[in-house]
């Protein structure tokens, strides 16, 4: 990795440097268009939006985006249904969502994750930070959130997956 960038606001440039990270690393989009009108437009104009981008010879190849959950947001409003009630009203709203995290497979292992993921949370006024992941104890990205602090809160949305957070104190 030769440099990270973190920005608070996105442009169309910048949708097009995260899709040429995110359709390699997710492939779970149709097309670019698809993937900006259902998810990237609607994100990038939420509450406290930030975007971290890593680089290598002058091209991305990673990036983590989140924005503060709120009621009322499906992902929020979704976990509030799997989470126990007391977990629920503790953990969400008003939290800082991580919500993507994605490296090339040509910049993994090189400590790019975890770059971007610190960038992406260095300084934010959120006490409270969550995310979904693998329920696998064993995968390479949650062994890195839990190595950064992160712990299971409850399960996630399908049985495949688990509702991560980590207090910042902040």
């Amino acid at each position: 990795m030769t440099g990270l960038t973190v920005v608070d606001e996105a442009t169309g440039a910048d949708g097009a440097e995260v899709w040429s990270v995110y359709d390699p690393v997710f492939g779970d989009q149709p097309d670019e268009a698809t993937w900006r009108e259902a998810v990237w437009e609607r994100h990038t104009a939420r509450e406290g939006f930030r975007l971290a981008r890593a680089y290598a010879d002058g091209r991305a190849v990673g990036f983590a985006y989140g924005y503060t959950g709120r009621s009322g947001q499906w992902w929020t409003d979704r976990v509030r249904q799997t989470l126990p009630p007391e977990v629920a009203a503790a953990w969400l709203d008003g939290h800082f969502e991580v919500v993507s995290v994605g490296v090339l497979a040509e910049a993994r292992g090189r400590g790019t994750g975890r770059a971007l993921l610190r960038a992406l949370l260095a300084d934010l006024p959120h006490d409270r930070l969550l995310l979904m992941t693998t329920a696998d104890a064993d995968d390479p990205a949650r062994r890195l959130y839990a190595a950064e602090g992160w712990e299971v809160v409850g399960p996630g949305t399908s049985d495949a997956t688990v509702v991560m957070g980590r207090l910042t104190g902040a």
